[in-house]
């Protein structure tokens, strides 16, 4: 059993919530870290290869915007992270979670969230080749455009997540929906399929379930000093200020 630190940090700032990712990607003795986060203000994120031009609800629809606009230093579509338990794990890639290619990696990490959801009495599992009733052309939208390896219950994409991999280390981050929102519509979500769930209830669903699909011992923890100013310092690089909404 591999004894990791978790993480949680609700409500952080969108800058934030980028950077200690980022922190702990590119800190080689950082221990294995899980981390459970969501978003203040509700955060739009665009994939690191992604042009603003190319994802409308950076622009606004039906007259509404997005609270804050991040950039990943991840690939793949945008999400917007509202109604959601985001997740990450960071880690040197010899963890066994994390050994043999890259398609296992993602197949054991989503099968152990299935297992967190079908306690809510959802039964999700990979997209496999099927065609999904939420995937959209031209949105932009991660949760509208789907690939083998995502998590789907209802012919809906509900689960979605992205690596990078740099100097032996990984950064796994993802979205588990627990509702929709106007910029994403009709996809997979924990409310739609069983009932509603705040990210702080279904934490230590997923916590258990990680646990013991993953054979994890996982320790609570807050980020130390370091790793909270080198987030901070980061964070300021990931958040657009015209975009944060002022309350």
């Amino acid at each position: 059993m591999d004894t990791w630190r978790l993480i949680t940090t609700f409500g952080a700032d969108p800058g934030f919530n980028m950077g200690l990712d980022e922190a702990l990607l590119e800190d080689e003795v950082a221990p294995p870290t899980l981390r459970f986060y969501t978003f203040e203000p509700d955060t739009l994120s665009l994939g690191y290869f992604q042009r603003f031009a190319d994802v409308p609800a950076a622009s606004g629809i039906d007259g509404r915007t997005p609270g804050a606009l991040v950039r990943r230093i991840t690939g793949g579509g945008a999400i917007h992270h509202v109604h959601e338990l985001t997740f990450s794990f960071v880690a040197p890639l010899t963890q066994r979670i994390y050994r043999g290619s890259l398609a296992e990696s993602y197949e054991r990490v989503h099968a152990a969230i299935a297992a967190a959801l079908a306690e809510l009495g959802i039964t999700a599992e990979l997209r496999g080749a099927r065609a999904l009733e939420s995937d959209v052309p031209a949105t932009g939208m991660c949760f509208h455009k789907s690939s083998a390896l995502d998590l789907v219950w209802g012919a809906k994409k509900g689960v979605g997540s992205a690596q990078r991999r740099t100097r032996g280390r990984v950064l796994h981050h993802g979205s588990i929906k627990l509702e929709s929102s106007i910029f994403e519509g009709s996809i997979a979500n924990v409310r739609e399929s069983a009932k509603r769930v705040r990210a702080s209830e279904f934490a230590p669903l997923l916590r258990a379930a990680l646990e013991r699909e993953l054979e994890l011992r996982l320790l609570s923890a807050i980020p130390e000093p370091h790793e909270r100013a080198r987030a901070r310092e980061l964070g300021l690089r990931y958040v657009d200020p015209a975009f944060v909404r002022r309350r």
